[in-house]
């Protein structure tokens, strides 16, 4: 994600509507008493998929909804909203919801999740409701070597 996009999920799920975005530079020169809920953003800061923080409701969408895992053949590719896939990241395709929708994905056998968004559309067979990429389909799966398991979608409101 582009790092405008992930400030701007942050900014709305902290509530922060009303905050400013300044430089270290802006920061130095203003008194201190006149800055109140700022945001500090240095260039710094390289964002990264794996470390986004989520806060948030999440409602449920569907329980016991089969999920499988990307093929390696599809990294590089371009998915239906336009974005690189890429299988190491936090994504996934789904049928009907809107791209950009986080999705709370639990296992239901173990209580494992992730947090991934939906940039594609699919999966194309029957009986399967979400892919995940192969990262986060591992991290929650009990069995390595299972090509589905069974899990609890969540969308964050």
């Amino acid at each position: 994600m582009k790092k405008a996009t992930i400030l701007i999920f942050l900014l709305a799920f902290i509530g922060a509507a009303n905050c400013q975005i300044v430089s270290k530079e802006k920061l130095k020169s203003e008194p201190k008493d006149t800055i109140k809920r700022t945001i500090l953003v240095e260039p710094e800061i390289v964002f990264n998929d794996s470390v986004i923080v989520v806060k948030g409701k999440f409602r449920l969408y569907k329980k016991e909804a089969h999920a499988s895992y990307y093929a390696n053949k599809f990294n590089g590719r371009r998915t239906s909203s336009g974005k690189k896939f890429d299988n190491n990241r936090y994504t996934a395709a789904h049928r009907k919801l809107p791209f950009g929708t986080l999705l709370k994905i639990t296992n239901e056998q173990n209580g494992k999740f992730v947090v991934v968004e939906v940039t594609d559309r699919g999966p194309f067979t029957r009986g399967r409701e979400i892919d995940l990429t192969k990262r986060a389909f591992m991290e929650i799966a009990s069995n390595k070597n299972s090509g589905g398991i069974s899990v609890k979608i969540e969308v964050l409101n």
